[in-house]
């Protein structure tokens, strides 16, 4: 017997006890749709294709969308898009997707000199000195349930951390290492108020994971984290069965959702494919805070953890903390509807996806009873968007497609029903995650849509072997014409997620307002050195042409610690502190105040200057770092 006939077999038993369970999901058998995936993988190369032979019908719509913004003009909104392995936020203008600026959030970056001054340097120490990372999920925080424009957040879906980003500096202010997490794959606010930033973490591992039950699986366990946005401290995670994979919150403050796999307890390929089911967990926040509030739990990393596996005695009774609905086996992405009605958990492996009666899922004995629909809507359905006027958009990664669909027709239909389809878009090529205009809001924009595409392969100038994905702009402001594709955006490896905020929520600043900075400002009287015990502090200015001191001499082995402000007012007028040798490139801007500290280990004449064109003098703006040996 084959592996194949093996996991065919295994397949069939599980199939036939869900079916039992659950008439729903008498539906086509998983190894059958696995079969068809491969299939359609070998032909990867012609997936969404067809478009490339539309008609001209649907050209000449496309070209009646105007997505144009002429210099000097600004964008609708603003698109934050995850950047994946670069450990960044970009930036986009939208509709031009114009990238106008990359937020560096996780990885060391020299042109904003992040990582290289005293500041972002340690707060990348403090949250586990790893170095680099892996942007998966940004999410803007929401007051009444719509974007306020005062943070956004990021999870590390490398290395198990959470992240803030100011939006008014447009810029990280804080980084968590979450405790108990490896892999923090989820970010998600709990609305309508952000209350908190759930980290959904995704690999399971002893609890504590400190050598104990290192080759017994069924110990393993994975958490959602609980985060406080104002302190970015831990409040509480929960323990549950199985890994986690994507999550959203609810509108109303009381659920939070998260797929997850591997059911099987598994830790190979072949054992987390045994079963044809796994979960959607619902979690109720007010009842795990009321068992925080109690004592119920156990400390473990220095945080309050919950016992949410489905044995744990705190899910008997009349309130679970955390519900398990049995979904389609590997769900992906899950998201709520606008209105908070629903939670729409996509099925990777099977054609559906399975809507969630929110509110009924308060009341029912069983929780499966809360799914209300399961429309089948094409291979490989991965993440859910909307337009605010009552359809739901489902990225087919196998089909290469992004599908339109019917929210209460799904409802309404029978389970595996294609009626509530409205229409299928074709993409290039094997889109995972997709956005609409302000669609975690209450509130969706209903005009923009952006696709993420896992490959380009024709699309662009060939660059290599590795090659650009591809984001593309889509227009679904019009029911009647249909979704139109409108542009192509060649992405660096390798995007995951975005959020779209209309540019009327948020403010950035033009310049530092000094009272936000942790250091006080250096004034031009300011400028001073100070020598004590090896160690040298040095305050100065920059401003165009010129830095506080021509000369700074300094001591084989000595300390060095240089503060520096940026003394322009004018906005976009940009300098840095640059000393190659010593690892040493701060960026400030106008009324920015910086601080780096360094070992002046080899004496020497080094060069400092401004590594910004800032003037007609620039070259000239530079002073002599004097490094006398040490006798």
């Amino acid at each position: 017997m084959t592996d194949t006939d093996i996991t065919d077999e295994r397949t069939d038993d599980a199939s036939t006890a869900a079916d039992e369970r659950d008439p729903l999901f008498a539906r086509i058998p998983r190894r059958d749709f696995m079969k068809a995936g491969a299939a359609t993988g070998a032909l990867t190369g012609l997936a969404g294709c067809t478009s490339l032979l539309s008609s001209e019908e649907n050209a000449t719509a496309a070209a009646d969308v105007d997505a144009s913004v002429p210099p000097g003009e600004h964008d609708e909104y603003y698109g934050f898009l995850s950047g994946g392995h670069s450990g960044e936020i970009r930036i986009y203008g939208i509709p031009s997707m114009r990238q106008l600026m990359r937020i560096p959030v996780f990885n060391r970056e020299s042109a904003r000199g992040y990582g290289f001054d005293d500041e972002t340097r340690g707060m990348l120490e403090d949250a586990g000195g790893y170095t680099w990372g892996d942007t998966h999920h940004p999410r803007v925080s929401q007051t009444d349930n719509d974007y306020d424009g005062r943070w956004a957040f990021v999870n590390d879906k490398a290395n198990g951390r959470m992240a803030r980003i100011d939006l008014k500096y447009f810029e990280t202010d804080a980084i968590v290492d979450v405790p108990n997490q490896q892999g923090t794959h989820g970010a998600c606010c709990m609305l309508p108020d952000t209350k908190y930033v759930f980290g959904v973490g995704e690999f399971r591992v002893p609890m504590p994971n400190d050598g104990r039950d290192l080759d017994d699986p069924e110990k393993y366990t994975s958490t959602i984290a609980a985060i406080d946005p104002e302190t970015m401290n831990v409040e509480w995670e929960v323990l549950v069965d199985g890994n986690m994979d994507n999550g959203d919150g609810g509108k109303n403050g009381r659920w939070f959702f998260a797929t997850g796999y591997n059911s099987e307890s598994a830790v190979t390929e072949s054992g987390m494919s045994e079963s044809d089911t796994d979960w959607v967990k619902a979690f109720d926040v007010p009842a795990i805070e009321e068992a925080v509030e109690a004592g119920e739990y156990e400390e473990i990393g220095g945080v309050p953890v919950v016992d949410g596996t489905r044995d744990s005695s705190l899910n008997e009774g009349d309130r679970s903390l955390v519900r398990y609905l049995d979904v389609s086996k590997s769900p992906h992405g899950v998201s709520v509807t606008p209105d908070g009605k629903y939670a729409i958990a996509s099925g990777k492996l099977d054609p559906t996806c399975s809507v969630i009666d929110i509110e009924a899922l308060g009341e029912v004995d069983d929780p499966n009873e809360a799914v209300v629909g399961r429309p089948s809507l094409g291979m490989g359905p991965l993440h859910t968007a909307y337009d605010g006027r009552g359809h739901a958009y489902t990225t087919l990664f196998i089909d290469s497609q992004v599908v339109k669909w019917d929210i209460e027709a799904a409802v309404e239909a029978d389970a595996e029903s294609e009626d509530p389809v409205v229409e299928k878009i074709d993409v290039h090529y094997n889109p995972g995650h997709l956005i609409a205009a302000e669609s975690y809001t209450a509130e969706p924009a209903g005009d923009w849509l952006i696709s993420l595409n896992k490959l380009s392969k024709d699309r662009f100038l060939p660059v290599g072997p590795v090659h650009p994905e591809n984001d593309q702009l889509i227009y679904i402001g019009d029911d009647d014409a249909g979704m139109e594709l409108v542009k192509d955006t060649p992405a660096y490896a390798e995007p995951h997620d975005a959020s779209i905020v209309h540019k009327s929520k948020l403010e950035p600043a033009s310049t530092y307002d000094p009272a936000d900075l942790e250091l006080d400002p250096v004034g031009v009287d300011d400028v001073d050195i100070q020598r004590e015990d090896g160690r040298v502090d040095v305050k100065m200015t920059s401003q165009r042409n010129q830095f506080g001191f021509e000369d700074i001499t300094v001591r084989e082995g000595d300390e060095v610690t240089i503060t520096v402000t940026n003394i322009e007012t004018t906005a976009d007028l940009l300098h840095s502190l640059a000393i190659p040798e010593h690892d040493v490139n701060i960026k400030l801007a106008p009324q920015e105040t910086r601080k780096v500290t360094f070992t002046a280990d080899e004496p020497g004449v080094y060069w400092m200057y401004c590594a910004f064109f800032c003037s007609a003098l620039h070259l000239e703006m530079r002073s002599r770092l004097l490094v006398e040996p040490a006798e």
